[in-house]
């Protein structure tokens, strides 16, 4: 069956909604000099559900801390460009339950890289109060321009540096990575790579991935049966 939006709600709506919050995102850094817990989120989706999932990994030695799931119903469309309508009420579900309270957050999505300078990655830094980062996959928004010194690609919106194109593995496909909330993207970068070891994303946005895989796996299996 599918989802049905309030008869108020419109695309239209949404973006400007999105743009305004997009001016209340802080740009610079507020980190502090040592980070101890970096977290990351994903979200995954079952049947009708959606499963959030949250891993606190501990910054210095990347060994996972605590991690929290959360299944709650889906209640907004898939929809190109609003996609943290959709993920910030299972991946807030499961960051409430924490009891380590992460120094910042790095989110399988866009962050400020976005066509309404609002990722779910930045949304979500502005719900919860924290700093966030996106790191995704794939590219959604802005011209990708040469490597500088340091070895990432300036992805820029017009004369803006929106996020950065990095490969973290030789003979691996690129990470994209902006600002989601309270944090530089030259931080942001920094972060990343620290936290990237056996593979292309992050240690903590894989642990989470892994979970809200298994989490999914464990609830297809248990879902209703057909019979012949």
């Amino acid at each position: 069956m599918p989802i049905r939006l309030s008869p108020r709600f419109s695309v239209e709506k949404a973006h400007a909604m999105q743009l305004r919050l997009s001016k209340l995102v802080i740009r610079k850094d507020t980190l502090p000099e040592t980070v101890h817990y970096v977290a990351g989120v994903d979200v995954a989706y079952t049947n009708r559900m959606s499963i959030g999932a949250v891993a606190v990994l501990d910054f210095a030695s990347l060994s996972l801390i605590e991690s929290q799931v959360a299944h709650v119903k889906t209640r907004f469309p898939y929809i190109p460009t609003l996609l943290s309508f959709r993920e910030i009420p299972p991946a807030l579900s499961a960051i409430r339950k924490l009891q380590v309270h992460p120094d910042v957050f790095l989110v399988d999505a866009h962050g400020i890289m976005h066509p309404y300078q609002l990722g779910f990655a930045t949304h979500l830094g502005l719900v919860i109060d924290k700093p966030t980062i996106g790191v995704a996959k794939n590219p959604l928004y802005g011209k990708v321009e040469s490597a500088t010194d340091q070895g990432w690609m300036p992805i820029m919106d017009k004369e803006k540096i929106i996020g950065a194109k990095l490969f973290t593995k030789a003979g691996k496909e690129p990470v994209y990575i902006s600002i989601g909330h309270k944090v530089s993207l030259q931080r942001a970068i920094n972060i990343v790579t620290r936290c990237t070891r056996f593979h292309r994303i992050p240690e903590p946005t894989w642990k989470a991935h892994m979970i809200t895989n298994e989490e999914k796996r464990k609830a297809d299996y248990s879902g209703p049966k057909q019979h012949s």
